[in-house]
């Protein structure tokens, strides 16, 4: 692979099982993640609203079989199971296409998958307990750096704790937004689910009958 110096960006590609990349800019807000190998740090991205202001950088990394960049278009081409970890939205897809803002500010612009797609983002509790996890499938995502939002389109279907969100016709979208809510356009079917309610350890559902008189 080769090494390619993008002004600010640095492009690097290891070649060992999987191709490691990483890309380094200045964002606005947002704290590293903490994910294995390869790293694309970027800029001018929403702020995760489940981490705290951090004037670090935002750490991206990204795993494919294959990738290739083009300096004059500023992309970036992943392919073969694609994984991608970022403090924003965990990602997988068959294929990646990775676009780079021109100029001085050369993050993360947009990125989209096809193939295969998963997109994981969190929710965040609004009385302070742990977030509900927003899991999306589809064949096509595209996500925006400048609003944090998910566009899923290709019959998706999303999964919100035990809630399910399916697509009913192949014109209907999805959007998932940086703080992990769902908006649908088109047609589509919910399903909400509800577990019975558990009985108390040592509690019985019948009442003992009194004991009879000697």
């Amino acid at each position: 692979m080769k090494l390619l110096a993008l002004a600010i960006v640095t492009l690097a590609i290891t070649t060992f099982a999987q191709n490691e990349v990483v890309t380094t800019t200045t964002p606005q807000s947002s704290k590293p993640a903490s994910s294995p190998k390869s790293k694309v740090k970027a800029s001018a991205a929403a702020k995760n609203p489940l981490e705290n202001e951090s004037k670090g950088p935002i750490t991206t990394e990204i795993y494919a079989d294959e990738a290739s960049f083009d300096s004059g278009k500023n992309t970036g081409v992943f392919t073969g199971n694609v994984r991608v970890f970022d403090p924003r939205f965990n990602l997988q897809s068959d294929k990646l296409t990775v676009y780079l803002h021109k100029g001085e500010d050369q993050g993360l612009e947009k990125a989209i998958a096809d193939g295969n797609v998963g997109v994981v983002r969190d929710k965040p509790d609004p009385n302070g307990g742990p977030p509900t996890h927003a899991v999306g499938r589809s064949e096509h995502a595209v996500y925006t750096a400048k609003d944090g939002s998910v566009e899923l389109t290709g019959m998706p279907k999303v999964q919100q704790g035990p809630n399910m969100h399916i697509a009913t016709s192949a014109e209907t979208v999805m959007v998932i937004n940086q703080d992990g809510h769902l908006n649908t356009h088109g047609p589509s079917r919910t399903e909400i689910r509800q577990e019975p309610k558990q009985e108390k350890p040592g509690s019985s559902a019948a009442t003992p009958s009194p004991s009879p008189k000697p």
